[in-house]
């Protein structure tokens, strides 16, 4: 048995039943939504599908990061078992969560001196994230040790390519990553602009295509310049969606004709409620690992 915890944030984007399948424990973000405060857990506090088309429906939702004391409550009971802790954040770039993770575990250690604590910043988000758990996991079934996997995880990280295209501009705008302007001109001229998770663990535009045919064939040539072993690539391959599954299908099947050896192995998951506040509906993207990341 481990001598220590892996753990995550439901901003990982797969789903609570891989999460528990892989032991991986997460601690939720939370959103609010008209005045009501709900857990980013998974559609329990809210169903996916409610939550976008409240989204739809002109609902403005805000996200709030892990509180300090959160953190607490989530990483106590495994120190008081006598675990160490491997915990992996939210991008930096993206949000303060790695930041308040890092500054409660230096409370704790004051408290459990004994115990190792290590806070990663995956200077990733959504399924990218969840991707960065999935070989993590991996590595810890093959026995690594904490500080091995956590030295591990960061170089990794820089490994795990995330390519994704929106086709509503309204949340980039609402964001502050497109102006008002382009955004009413993007979307009279049907832009879907292609973005990634740039090494600052920031979202950065990159292209910008007529329509989500063209948006998608940009992603995939995005993989095959860069991922393992190239059109042979045969590892991990997610696919999140923000409530456009026929999207999230039409991508899979479109990588698994380019990709032969990836036929039957990639997995779709849902992007959860905090990250979708901030893309909307009619996101998709892939995940996988290859290069290191040149932006």
């Amino acid at each position: 048995m481990k001598d220590y915890v892996l753990s995550c944030e439901s901003t990982a984007d797969l789903s609570e039943k891989y999460l528990k399948e892989r032991g991986i424990p997460f601690v939720c973000f939370s959103f609010c939504i008209e005045g009501k405060d709900y857990k980013d857990d998974y559609g329990h506090s809210m169903g996916i599908k409610d939550f976008y088309d409240s989204l739809r429906e002109g609902k403005i939702s805000k996200t709030s990061q892990v509180a300090l004391g959160e953190y607490e409550a989530f990483w106590r009971p495994y120190l008081e078992r006598g675990l160490d802790i491997v915990h992996v954040t939210l991008s930096e770039g993206i949000s303060g969560s790695y930041n308040t993770a890092c500054l409660c575990a230096e409370n704790l250690r004051e408290e459990f001196p004994e115990r190792s604590i290590y806070v990663i910043n995956s200077e990733n988000a959504s399924s990218g994230y969840g991707l960065i758990m999935s070989l993590a996991a991996d590595r810890r079934d093959e026995g690594l040790s904490a500080k091995e996997l956590s030295d591990y995880i960061c170089e990794l990280r820089s490994h795990v390519q995330a390519w994704f295209y929106t086709s509503d501009l309204t949340y980039l705008c609402r964001g502050g990553r497109v102006s008002k302007t382009a955004c009413v001109f993007g979307t009279a001229l049907n832009i879907c602009p292609v973005m990634t998770v740039n090494r600052e663990g920031k979202l950065e535009p990159v292209i910008k295509c007529r329509g989500k045919r063209r948006a998608k064939e940009a992603c995939i040539n995005k993989m095959s310049e860069n991922c393992d072993d190239g059109e042979d690539y045969s590892g991990y391959f997610y696919i999140c969606h923000s409530d456009c599954m026929a999207d999230a299908e039409s991508m899979r099947d479109a990588v698994e004709k380019r990709f032969p050896k990836l036929k039957g192995k990639t997995r779709i998951f849902d992007i959860g409620t905090v990250i979708g506040s901030h893309t909307g509906p009619g996101t998709v993207g892939i995940f996988f690992k290859g290069k290191v990341k040149e932006r």
